[in-house]
């Protein structure tokens, strides 16, 4: 069995940023700069042949390159949160994309995903900090911002198993080289 994800790679730039948010709340678990992604589809833990099988369903997926602006931060988990978040400006590019990943993961026979896609980059794991701390650290970073960079690519990657999974490994990336000029104009 293997877990996976696909997601969007961050820029050292744009990491960069985002590293600077990670202080200023006890009981945080700071996400590690070359795990920040923002993720398009968790696949979950799959047999090897399945994982084949989503590697060439990803391949095939037409992709155009677009820009991605973060901005802003935010929580999960409410009253108990358990994550903090950067959040990633919501666009039809980025929709579309994601939309894309769903359907060619329903056509290799995975469940769809329950929860509604919410692009951001999660920058720690909560584990001891309660909600008037957390809200507090979001008030003192809710102006955050980030420059907007252009998306090549993206990629699948593997996690081990538990909480937070990291360190994560980029197993592939689309458009393959042989893939790079294609892609049939439509959404």
């Amino acid at each position: 069995m293997i877990r996976l994800f696909t997601a969007l790679e961050i820029p050292d730039e744009v990491a960069e940023r985002l590293m600077r948010l990670q202080q200023g709340l006890e009981g945080a678990r700071w996400i590690e700069r070359g795990d920040l992604h923002i993720t398009l589809r968790f696949i979950g833990d799959v047999a090897e042949n399945v994982a084949a099988d989503i590697d060439a369903a990803l391949a095939i997926i037409p992709f155009t390159p677009f820009e991605v602006a973060l901005e802003g931060v935010g929580e999960f988990g409410g009253e108990r949160p358990n994550a903090l978040w950067a959040g990633v400006t919501m666009s039809e590019p980025l929709r579309i994309l994601q939309g894309r990943h769903e359907s060619a993961m329903r056509r290799v026979g995975l469940k769809p995903e329950t929860r509604k896609f919410h692009p951001h980059v999660t920058v720690a794991r909560i584990a001891r900090a309660g909600a008037v701390d957390v809200g507090r650290y979001i008030a003192a970073n809710n102006l955050f911002a980030a420059p907007r960079f252009t998306v090549e690519r993206f990629t699948l990657f593997s996690a081990k198993g538990g909480t937070g999974g990291g360190p994560y490994v980029a197993e592939r990336h689309y458009p393959d080289e042989e893939f790079d000029d294609w892609d049939d104009g439509e959404g």
